[in-house]
């Protein structure tokens, strides 16, 4: 009988043994850690999920506070954050305090499988990142840089500087902004309100500022970057360069306006002339009908225009007959008597130039034939 109850009770161990050793196959989370900024804190994990083909896999993350994990019976004060979850984060903020160390473990399981627990310890006051401050102002007053410096707040809008007991400090860096980079100037102090002095006047400066705590040796990142120009009377130099260049750009639009000017000039005179043409000359050049046409290579035939040319041998031979007939009416006149001259020289010299006019006339048209029969030719 004794043998009996050994040989079921060795049955049932091994049931339990094969059964808890199943239980466990399911591989644990990797990578474990706490993404922390201020009082903002996330535990995050990575998972392979190769291991769990086919299962939903869910993750549950508690905390427990450090000096209770020395008690032998430590299970009960565990307490649960995210319970079930698909995602490899979960949000510790608001359940840990700053000060206080803290054991975070995380595990993950499905409907018939569980991983084991995975357990790091997270002091916020120690590990947490600290951050830049949340707003800085910068401003010029007589020639000075005030800054301005808002301390670091908490997932609540505290100051970080009542969770630190006042360790909070801040290194300043400036520098003078320009095209060449220049050597910054750094200045560490634990006051919100700081005054830059002895800086160049008319001047632009950049300023950031860096929250530190050394009692942790931590730094955060550098705030944004503004930049401001000092103020103060500007130099001479400078005074006089202005004036130099605005001078230059006179010039330059006098010289402009020029040349605007002169081709304007010149456009309007080539298109449009102050001087025009005779009224019957920009007829004749308008009119279709009436434009002088040059005749083409191939044309055969012959175009004859009357052309009427007075000669000076023309004007010869009519001078020459205008004093034989005064020679003819000289001698004529001395025949007669003193009485009848008026009348007969009258009619007489009529009656010659009539003759002279007729001769003339005929002169004339003999030799404007003979010429136009040349042309012709």
């Amino acid at each position: 009988m004794k043998a009996l109850r050994c040989f079921c009770f060795s049955v049932c161990a091994l049931l339990l043994l094969e059964e808890s050793s199943g239980f466990r196959d399911l591989r644990r989370p990797e990578n474990v850690s706490v993404d922390s900024l201020n009082t903002r804190y996330v535990l995050r994990w990575d998972w392979p999920h190769e291991t769990a083909a086919n299962q939903t896999v869910t993750f549950t993350a508690q905390y427990l506070r450090e000096f209770r994990s020395r008690k032998a019976s430590n299970e009960k004060y565990w307490t649960s954050v995210c319970v079930s979850v698909l995602e490899h984060r979960c949000d510790f903020t608001g359940a840990i305090h700053y000060k206080i160390s803290f054991l975070l473990r995380v595990w993950a399981n499905t409907s018939q499988q569980s991983s084991g627990w995975v357990q790091i310890s997270f002091c916020p006051d120690e590990h947490a990142a600290l951050g830049p401050p949340s707003s800085l102002k910068l401003s010029s007053i007589k020639g000075d840089l005030e800054i301005i410096i808002t301390d670091p707040l908490s997932s609540t809008n505290q100051s970080m500087k009542t969770l630190l007991n006042d360790r909070l400090s801040y290194l300043i860096q400036y520098w003078r902004r320009s095209a060449e980079p220049q050597k910054a100037k750094f200045l560490e102090t634990k006051n919100n309100l700081v005054i830059l002095t002895e800086l160049d006047r008319q001047t632009w400066y950049c300023v950031r500022v860096q929250s530190r705590d050394g009692s942790h040796n931590k730094s955060s990142i550098f705030s944004d970057t503004p930049c401001t120009r000092t103020e103060g009377q500007m130099p001479y130099w400078q005074i006089f360069l202005y004036f130099l260049i605005s001078l230059l750009l006179c010039f330059l639009l006098v010289l402009l306006n020029f040349c605007f000017y002169k081709m304007f000039t010149l456009l309007k005179n080539t298109f449009c002339p102050a001087i025009q043409l005779p009224d019957h000359i920009q007829e004749l050049w308008l009119s279709d009908s009436e434009k002088p046409q040059l005749l083409a290579p191939e044309s055969p035939e012959s175009v004859c225009e009357l052309l009427v040319m007075v000669s000076a041998e023309l004007d010869a031979v009519a001078v020459d007959e205008h004093s034989n007939t005064e020679e003819q009416d000289s001698s004529t006149h001395g025949r007669h008597g003193s009485g009848d001259s008026g009348v007969y020289s009258t009619e007489e010299d009529t009656g010659h130039r009539s003759d002279l006019q007729m001769s003339s006339r005929k002169h004339r048209e003999e030799l404007h034939d003979g010429m136009l029969l040349e042309l012709c030719a």
